[in-house]
């Protein structure tokens, strides 16, 4: 009888502290959402030594609408003197016979700018991938401060990852807006990257 007293009494405190744990966990996530809104609607570039043009879908060698968006914004960057070099990102999707990067680089060619001033990483099937290959072939020829070019919802997460690989980043977004569910799904990959890391958060998908 004493036992079962206690347990009684010692229920309400295990609630009040499962409470307080889920109160906590949902401050963290709209935080989180905040900011992800936040760095969505803020342009933050300035001159550096690279442009670092984020990977999207392409078709048989064209951009896509969205990758044609961020190759675009780029080019304005390059062609407004903020960096000499553009570096177009991006793997393949098995079965596609040219990567995003290639893809990247074939379009910036055809608008002007000349090969010497392109550097193309085909490695990275995500954005971790992307930004930790771009690292490893920046960063030996000492190109550390970059524009990260990339859809608005995808702002802050970019950032954090160029940190977490060892780049000296700010973002420009290109001029499209983002959808509550895009910003919803970047406030989840953001929460969860920044407990267990990025390299491990992009190691489970």
């Amino acid at each position: 009888m004493a036992s079962e007293s206690i347990w009684r009494s010692r229920r309400p405190q295990w609630r009040w502290i499962v409470l307080g744990f889920v109160a906590l966990a949902a401050i963290y996530v709209l935080v989180n959402f905040a900011l992800v809104w936040r760095a969505s609607r803020s342009d933050q570039a300035q001159p550096a030594d690279a442009i670092v043009v984020l990977g999207a879908a392409q078709y048989d060698g064209v951009p896509s609408p969205v990758l044609r968006g961020r190759l675009d914004h780029a080019l304005e960057l390059y062609e407004e003197g903020l960096a000499s070099v553009i570096v177009p990102t991006g793997a393949n999707q098995p079965g596609d016979r040219f990567t995003q990067g290639f893809a990247g680089y074939d379009y910036l060619r055809s608008r002007g700018v000349p090969d010497e001033d392109l550097l193309v990483i085909v490695d990275g099937s995500n954005t971790f991938e992307e930004l930790s290959a771009t690292a490893n072939q920046l960063l030996p020829r000492e190109l550390e401060q970059v524009i990260l070019v990339s859809d608005p919802y995808h702002a802050l997460r970019v950032d954090q990852i160029a940190g977490e690989v060892g780049l000296d980043a700010v973002v420009s977004p290109t001029d499209g807006g983002s959808s509550f569910g895009e910003l919803v799904r970047e406030t989840a990959a953001v929460s969860v990257g920044r407990i267990v890391t990025y390299r491990r958060l992009s190691s489970w998908f």
